[in-house]
């Protein structure tokens, strides 16, 4: 009998253009040879131009399908996106509560890179005080990590900054994403005992306008390959080049930003 994959469980809205949300997060989990299980948390109306509605999930049925899910399947990670709402942010932090994965990444997804505001202020409020704390590694880019941390978030130095803030409000491991910076670079800051390490994973500026989905795909390839037992120091500069490799061999769909190619390894 063939051995069964890590299972990765992804939480998050649900994008129709396919470049973020849970259909891109499960063709990450696939890319990596995991099989990926999802929890939808809002429905929105979206396309490479942008995003023009959100409508979150009741949060009842969010709880539910967790709820289904855990009891059915063993989970080897938890990849958490969009939330929505307070509601939902709430739902999802009592789940994780109860059942105390191991592997969980929050990518704390608070506004849409055309501008649509994707969790207001109260959901934000649940989030940094009910869910940061339950997560192994939380993975915001330079706006998120300026809105959660209250730091400005415009360098290196900054993102190590909002970094040692977010420990200070309960975070065990961050990964500041720096793909907006001029010289994109990753921070990762882990917080073991009273002992701190921050270390910077660098990378190449890319010319393209396929780069919708980068934050979803590096947080899910991060979940991927926690669940496959890597350490965070291991697993955070795969993520990254996992992502380089998608916009690199991305190809261009639609009007607006198009999507990273999560699927290029099958390509070749």
């Amino acid at each position: 009998m063939t051995e069964s994959p890590p299972i990765v469980l992804t939480i998050a809205g649900f994008d129709p253009s396919s470049g973020a949300g849970v259909t891109a997060d499960l063709k990450t989990i696939a890319a990596h040879a995991c099989y990926g299980v999802a929890c939808i948390t809002a429905l929105t109306v979206q396309s490479t131009r942008g995003v023009r509605k959100v409508q979150p999930i009741q949060d009842r049925m969010v709880n539910e399908t967790l709820e289904e899910l855990a009891a059915d399947f063993k989970i080897a990670a938890v990849h958490i996106g969009m939330l929505g709402s307070q509601a939902v942010t709430e739902a999802v932090a009592d789940f994780l509560s109860v059942h105390c994965f191991a592997n969980v990444v929050l990518d704390p997804v608070l506004r849409s890179s055309s501008g649509t505001e994707l969790l207001d202020p109260t959901g934000l409020k649940s989030l940094t005080e009910k869910l940061l704390p339950l997560a192994a590694v939380i993975t915001p880019n330079l706006d998120e990590a300026a809105a959660l941390s209250g730091l400005l978030v415009t360098s290196v130095e900054g993102m190590r900054a909002a970094a040692r803030q977010l420990h200070q409000l309960g975070a065990k491991a961050i990964v500041v994403t720096g793909g907006h910076l001029e010289r994109p670079v990753d921070v990762l800051s882990v917080m073991e005992g009273d002992g701190l390490t921050q270390l910077e994973f660098a990378g190449e500026r890319q010319e393209t306008r396929s780069t919708h989905g980068t934050g979803c795909a590096f947080s899910s390839a991060l979940a991927c390959q926690l669940a496959y037992g890597k350490s965070l120091i291991e697993a955070a500069p795969l993520a990254k080049a996992y992502v380089e490799a998608a916009i690199a061999n991305a190809y261009p769909l639609g009007a607006g930003v198009g999507p990273v190619n999560h699927l290029y390894r099958f390509d070749r």
